[in-house]
């Protein structure tokens, strides 16, 4: 197997998993006899929590000598977190168990992305190809477990997630390329610690993240009102199905075919974030003003670029703007604040937006793209003139040199 078959495939275990946990959990939940008020308290603390457990998670696992190793072991723990919660009864017990399962798999995913990107770069495949397996792979697993649990007891949400951690972590031990995390061998706690803490400080970093997580942020509202709204316009549930499906399988086809050919074409991800934020705050102005449904195919189709080029674009920002040795702390947190604290503010605003002004609300995620948007050229512009300035020192370097020695720089073409 090449490097990219073996991401792809721990791509599809990974998503394969939340495809299901994402959508059934709180199922799984209530038919435990859990009010409604009490899973969505249970299911928010580790997404919350991820302020904390995301930056130690990206530190303790630098600390390795492969990258693989630390999957490994969140996959293991995933398994014991969400297999414990199968089998202990009360809410106590079940916070206890889903907060370790949950973010040990939340964990995941950021170290998973920095490996592919690493792989990506040695081996010559573009980092989206195997990403977008992932993709399909939580459509098929939120299709097949709607099937299966019309007949099947609702523990089958369980069951497919502790084994899909488990085949997580076997993959990743046995499978995933051992990629070390430094070439120069593990640092130590302290200056991992103090990377993380450099990233933290610097504003140019913190201000990119907090562009793509706005924009990712952005989607909040549609996340969870879309079909709400869309069912009071007299769409069925079964065409917000479709359409929901159909946004997927365009972000599918955008990570496959147009990611790599802009690569290829060398169209950088500052105009690509741009280009998501911009086709973000069209997406969601349009849905405002709730459109008929044949118009909202082609604003799903915008889900390719609202989502997928922004997320794509992201990584690759955030690779760019951390030291090798602070890629996993530099991912993690960008997961963190579009993932974790920004979705999480925009989900809470969401409800009351909702109960104020219906669809109007999406207005509100409109305004959230577009200051992405402005962050995002700030960010660029301010990298722009630091390298225009490094450039003008390195000149008035050697012009100062070729004079003592009595030579000009060549003037380059």
């Amino acid at each position: 197997m090449t490097a990219a078959h073996r991401m792809a495939l721990q791509y599809v275990l990974l998503f394969g998993a939340t495809g299901v946990s994402l959508p059934y959990a709180g199922l799984w939940f209530r038919a435990q006899g859990l009010s409604g008020a009490q899973i969505g308290s249970l299911l928010a603390v580790p997404m919350l929590a991820r302020v904390l457990t995301g930056p130690l998670i990206a530190v303790w696992a630098d600390g390795f000598a492969t990258r693989r190793a630390p999957i490994a072991i969140l996959g293991l723990t995933a398994a014991l977190g969400y297999g414990a919660a199968g089998l202990v009864d009360g809410y106590g017990a079940w916070l206890v168990c889903w907060f370790v399962g949950a973010g040990a798999a939340a964990g995941i995913i950021p170290l998973t992305d920095v490996l592919s990107l690493r792989l990506a770069r040695h081996g010559a495949f573009a980092f989206s190809v195997p990403r977008g397996f992932g993709s399909v792979a939580f459509v098929v697993a939120n299709v097949v477990m709607g099937v299966l649990l019309v007949r099947a007891s609702v523990d089958l949400v369980i069951i497919w997630m502790v084994v899909a951690a488990v085949l997580i972590a076997g993959v990743a031990a046995f499978i995933l390329p051992p990629e070390p995390v430094d070439e120069a061998g593990p640092s130590l706690g302290a200056e991992r610690f103090r990377g993380m803490g450099r990233l933290v400080v610097n504003p140019t970093f913190m201000t990119a993240i907090f562009a793509i997580g706005a924009v990712q942020a952005a989607h909040a509202f549609y996340y969870g009102f879309s079909a709400i709204l869309w069912k009071a316009q007299g769409i069925a549930e079964s065409l917000t199905g479709l359409l929901w499906a159909f946004s997927v399988v365009v972000e599918i086809g955008f990570m496959w075919w147009i990611e790599p050919w802009r690569r290829r074409r060398g169209v950088g991800p500052w105009l690509m974030l741009v280009i998501g934020a911009g086709a973000a705050a069209v997406r969601w102005t349009a849905m405002a003003l709730a459109p008929p449904l044949w118009l909202l195919w082609p604003l799903q189709a915008l889900h390719a670029l609202s989502f997928a080029a922004t997320y794509l674009a992201g990584v690759e920002i955030v690779e760019r703007l951390s030291p090798p040795g602070s890629h996993t702390s530099a991912q993690t947190l960008s997961s963190v604040l579009s993932a974790g604290i920004l979705i999480g503010l925009a989900t809470a605003l969401a409800g009351p937006l909702y109960d104020a002004y219906g669809a109007g609300g999406y207005l509100a995620m409109t305004g959230l793209a577009l200051i992405g948007a402005v962050a995002s050229l700030w960010v660029r512009r301010s990298l722009a003139q630091t390298g225009r300035q490094a450039l003008d020192a390195r000149g008035c370097d050697s012009a100062a040199r070729a004079q003592g020695d009595g030579r000009w720089p060549r003037r380059r073409p």
